[in-house]
């Protein structure tokens, strides 16, 4: 199942639904960990890699690093069994999300998963 978030982009005719939607099959860079935040919810964090391909421009970068975060659902029960080095497809949404620090405010994007599965298992471990 994707996430698919749709609204209005304009008021005229011509009018374009907006799309949030991610999916994405790589490779788990580090087991998925468990974070409680102040506010007492829990996310489940883990960084999928996903190789670049087609025309890279003049980039010399083969990968991009993404981090997920799965809140909610069947999805985080499965991640507890992830691990490193396991090939997985999730879906899900870009999100921003703002935080405190002890420098201040912050914020990052990542992809809110809403699904996801195990293509194939680690060999190690």
């Amino acid at each position: 199942m994707s996430a698919q978030i749709k609204e209005r982009a304009g008021d005229g005719p011509g009018t374009v639904e907006s799309v949030n939607e991610v999916r994405l099959v790589g490779r788990i860079s580090t087991a998925p960990e468990e974070r409680v935040l102040p506010s007492g919810d829990s996310v489940w964090l883990f960084r999928v890699v996903v190789g670049r391909t087609g025309d890279r421009g003049r980039s010399r970068q083969t990968v991009d690093a993404l981090e997920c975060a799965v809140w909610s659902g069947r999805v985080r029960r499965s991640v507890t069994g992830w691990r490193e080095g396991d090939v997985v497809e999730v879906t899900g949404a870009l999100r921003r999300r703002f935080f405190q620090t002890g420098g201040g405010a912050a914020s990052r994007v990542e992809v809110e998963v809403t699904g996801g599965r195990v293509i194939r298992r680690s060999e190690s471990g």
